[in-house]
C-alpha cells in the first residue's frame, strides 16, 4: 500500500546527537517471533481463503506482492535498504503463502532485522556528517520528496549522497521559517533522538502486526489485522467519543497527514485544518514547547495530540494548497467531545435573484448518516438519526416556500447504511435503493418500503472526491431515479463493507495472553441499475472543477482494491423528475458559464494550480529559489483555500447576483437555479 498502512519509521531527518557513539550491531537487536503468532499466521490464513469477499486462495502472485509491499511498509521512501538486501530477499518472493499458510514467519523478523541495521547505520552517518560542514545554497539541487517508486539505491556511497541532500534540504527548510543555528541544532537533535527511539521500541509484537496487515491488505485495502494493543486502543478510543481535534490522520512519506477531518469537532468548526494538510509539530497549552514529529510513528503523534475537552493543542502544519513547498504556520485548536449533535444535518435558505426572478433555495448540509443507537432502544422517542432530523428540516423548509432543495453531501464519509436507504425514501416513492452482494454471492436487497415523499419539487445533491460509502448509496439513487440532479466530483468509490473478527475465540495464548483482531471485507455494494460504487462511485451529472484525481484521492488509489463490476438490475420506476433531455441542457449552460463567467474561470484555473501543487514532490535546495517557492506558495494558499470547503471573498466580483462566499455551493444553486427555471 502507498497509502494507508501504519509506516514503520519515516524518512527525512538529518541531525547531530553525540550520545550515540557507535552502530548497534544487529545481533544485539534482532526480534524474534513469538510461539502463538505460528498459530496466529496459519489461522488468519484460513480465514481469508475462506470467507474474504475475493474468494481467492493465498499464491504465488500474492506473495510477490506481499513482499513488495511489506518492503514499501519498512521503507516507503527507498532509503535505507540497499539494492542488494532487496535481491537478497528475492528467495522468498514466491514463498511468502506456503510459509505464511504454515505459520513460519521467521522470513518476515529476518527482513526487519536487516531493515533495523540499516537503519543505524544511516542514523550513524548522519550523525557524523550533519555539521561537518556548512552547505552552499546558491548552487541548483533538488531533492524529491517522494521516492517510493525510484530505485533501490546501489550501494553505500549512493544512499549518502541522498541523504546529504535530505539533510541540506531539511535545514534550508528551518531556515527559511525563520529558525536560527542554535534552534536548528535543537530541532534535528531532537528529531534524531525520537527516531531513534521510535525504532527502539519496536516490539515483536509491532513487527508481527506490520507483516499480517500487510498480508491481509493484498487481498483489498479495508481487510486489516489489529494487534491486542491496536485493538485495546480502536476500543478505547470509542469509548472516548472522540474526544480531540475531530480529525484522523495518517502517516505518508515523511508527515503525518490529516485524512478526514470529522464534523463536528474543533477542526471542522475552526475551518483551520483541511484534508492532506501536513503536521509537522505538536504543542500542548498556549506556550508549551512544539514538538517537531517529522518521522513519528502516527499512534505517537495522535497521543501527543489527543486530549481532554476544554484543553488547548497547538499543531504546526504544512497547508494543503502549499505543501512540502510551502512555509509552515501554527493553529491553536481547543479540544472536544464530539457530540452526537454536531454531526447533525442543518438547514438554510438562500434568497436571491438572476435573470429578474426571484429564487428561494433551500441547502440541507448532511455531514454524515448517523443513527442514535443508544436512545433508540432505551424507547426515547426524540432519539437523533439522519433520516427524522432531515425530514424535520424539509418539512420546515417546505413551510417557509422554497423554489429547490439542495442536499450537500460533499465531504460525508458515510455511516449507517439503514439510514442511507430510509433518507432516499423520503424524496422517492418506494422501491429498491442498494443490492448487497455476500461472499456467497447471494444478492440482498435495501429497499424503502414507505410510500410517502416528503419533497417532490426540484432536488440537486452535491458532492466530491470525499463523499464516501453510505453518500454514494443517496447520490446514485437519486441519480438512478432519475429524482434529482447531481452536480460536483466524482465520489471516492468505496463499495465494501467489513466484519471485524475476533481471533482470541480460536486461539488460546499461555498466561492469559492475547492475540488480534481481522476486520475482514465480506460485502459488496451496488447501485439499483445494477453498477458496482467501487472504484467508480458516483459520476456527477455536472461535473464541477476538481484538483483531486481518482488514482490518488479515492479508493482507485489503492491497487489491491476490489474491482468495479456489475451484476443485474433491480426492478424500480423512474419518475418524470429528471431527463436525459435536462441534463444536457443545464450542462450546455454551464459549459457557456464556463467561457463568460470571471469567478467559474477563477475556480477552475485555482483548480488546475492546485492539482499541479498536489503533484509536486521535487523542491529545490537553492535558497533563492526555494524562498521563491515559498512566497508563491503563499499565494496559491490564499486562492485556494475554497477549493478546501473554506470561504473566499467575493465582494465586487458577483456576476449573478448570489452572494454566497462558497464558491462550490455557489456553483450547483446557480445550476439547481437553471433547474428550476427549466421545468417551471
Amino acid at each position: 500500500m502507498k497509502k494507508g498502512v501504519i509506516v514503520l519509521l519515516l524518512m527525512m531527518v538529518a541531525v547531530h546527537f553525540n550520545v550515540l557513539a557507535k552502530v548497534w550491531e544487529a545481533d544485539s537487536l534482532d526480534l524474534h517471533p513469538k510461539e502463538h503468532y505460528s498459530r496466529e499466521a496459519s489461522l488468519m490464513v484460513q480465514i481469508l481463503n475462506a470467507y474474504h469477499f475475493k474468494k481467492i486462495t493465498l499464491n504465488d502472485s500474492l506473495s510477490s506482492i506481499i513482499l513488495d509491499e511489506y518492503l514499501q511498509a519498512l521503507d516507503n521512501n527507498h532509503s535505507y535498504f540497499l539494492k542488494s538486501d532487496i535481491e537478497g530477499f528475492e528467495k522468498y518472493r514466491t514463498r511468502l503463502d506456503d510459509l505464511s499458510s504454515l505459520g513460519e514467519i521467521d522470513f518476515a523478523f529476518e527482513i526487519y532485522n536487516v531493515f533495523r541495521q540499516r537503519f543505524n547505520q544511516r542514523m550513524s552517518y548522519v550523525r557524523n556528517v550533519l555539521f561537518d560542514k556548512s552547505y552552499d545554497y546558491t548552487i541548483d539541487e533538488f531533492y524529491n520528496t517522494d521516492r517510493s517508486e525510484m530505485p533501490w539505491a546501489n550501494d553505500e556511497k549512493e544512499l549518502n549522497e541522498l541523504w546529504r541532500k535530505v539533510i541540506k534540504s531539511q535545514v534550508l527548510n528551518l531556515r527559511l521559517n525563520g529558525k536560527e543555528d542554535g534552534d536548528i541544532r535543537e530541532t534535528m537533535e531532537k528529531r534524531y533522538r525520537r527516531f531513534q527511539k521510535n525504532i527502539d521500541q519496536y516490539t515483536s509484537e509491532d513487527v508481527f502486526e506490520l507483516y499480517m496487515n500487510t498480508l491481509a491488505e493484498t487481498y483489498d485495502p479495508h481487510t486489516n489485522y489489529f494487534s491486542p494493543r491496536t485493538s485495546d486502543r480502536f476500543r478505547q478510543n470509542m469509548s472516548l467519543s472522540l474526544e480531540g481535534i475531530g480529525a484522523r490522520l495518517m502517516t505518508e512519506n515523511d508527515f503525518t497527514k490529516v485524512a478526514q477531518v470529522m464534523p463536528g469537532g474543533p477542526a471542522e468548526k475552526s475551518k483551520s485544518l483541511q484534508e492532506n494538510d501536513l503536521i509537522v509539530g505538536v504543542a500542548q497549552g498556549v506556550d508549551g514547547e512544539m514538538v517537531d514529529v517529522i518521522g513519528w510513528r502516527i499512534d505517537d503523534v495522535v497521543q501527543l495530540i489527543k486530549g481532554p475537552k476544554g484543553t488547548t493543542v497547538r499543531l504546526e502544519i504544512l497547508a494543503a494548497e502549499t505543501g512540502v513547498k510551502g512555509p509552515s504556520k501554527e493553529i491553536t485548536l481547543v479540544r472536544e467531545k464530539i457530540k452526537i449533535e454536531d454531526m447533525e444535518a442543518k438547514s438554510e435558505i438562500i434568497n436571491f435573484e438572476k435573470d429578474g426572478r426571484p429564487y428561494r433555495v433551500g441547502v440541507i448540509t448532511l455531514p454524515g448518516f448517523y443513527m442514535d443507537f443508544e436512545a433508540y432502544q432505551n424507547g426515547d422517542p426524540d432519539y437523533n438519526s439522519t433520516t427524522r432530523d432531515v425530514k424535520r428540516l424539509v418539512l420546515e423548509l417546505n413551510e417557509q416556500g422554497i423554489d429547490g432543495l439542495m442536499m450537500d453531501l460533499r465531504n460525508n464519509g458515510g455511516g449507517s447504511l439503514a439510514e442511507a436507504i430510509d433518507l432516499t425514501g423520503l424524496f422517492i416513492k418506494d422501491g429498491p435503493v442498494v443490492q448487497i452482494k455476500t461472499s456467497s454471492n447471494k444478492i440482498e436487497v435495501g429497499e424503502d418500503e414507505d410510500p410517502d415523499v416528503i419533497y417532490d419539487g426540484p432536488l440537486s445533491v452535491m458532492i466530491n472526491r470525499f463523499s464516501a460509502s453510505a453518500s454514494e448509496i443517496f447520490a446514485g439513487a437519486i441519480q438512478d431515479y432519475q429524482r434529482g440532479v447531481v452536480i460536483g466530483e466524482q465520489t471516492f468509490g468505496k463499495g465494501t463493507v467489513q466484519s471485524v473478527i475476533d481471533l482470541n475465540k480460536y486461539i488460546d495464548v499461555p498466561d492469559g495472553g492475547k492475540v488480534g483482531q481481522l476486520k475482514l471485507t465480506l460485502q459488496k455494494f451496488y447501485r439499483v441499475t445494477g453498477s458496482s460504487t467501487q472504484h467508480l462511485g458516483v459520476s456527477p451529472d455536472i461535473d464541477l472543477p476538481s484538483a483531486f484525481e481518482a488514482s490518488e484521492f479515492g479508493e482507485s488509489a489503492n491497487p489491491s482494491a476490489l474491482p468495479w463490476d456489475q451484476i443485474g438490475s433491480a426492478r424500480y420506476n423512474l419518475t418524470s423528475d429528471v431527463s436525459p433531455e435536462l441534463i444536457s441542457e443545464l450542462n450546455n449552460s454551464y459549459e457557456s458559464r464556463l467561457l463568460n463567467d470571471l469567478e467559474l474561470k477563477e475556480l477552475v484555473t485555482q483548480a488546475n494550480e492546485l492539482k499541479q501543487n498536489l503533484a509536486k514532490t521535487t523542491i529545490s535546495l537553492n535558497e533563492k529559489k526555494r524562498k521563491e517557492e515559498m512566497e508563491a506558495s503563499k499565494v496559491n494558499e490564499v486562492t485556494n483555500k475554497n477549493l478546501s470547503g473554506n470561504t473566499i471573498d467575493t465582494e465586487n466580483k458577483v456576476s449573478s447576483g448570489l452572494q454566497v462566499n462558497d464558491q462550490y455551493l455557489k456553483e450547483g444553486i446557480i445550476i439547481l437555479s437553471n433547474m428550476i427555471q427549466s421545468i417551471g
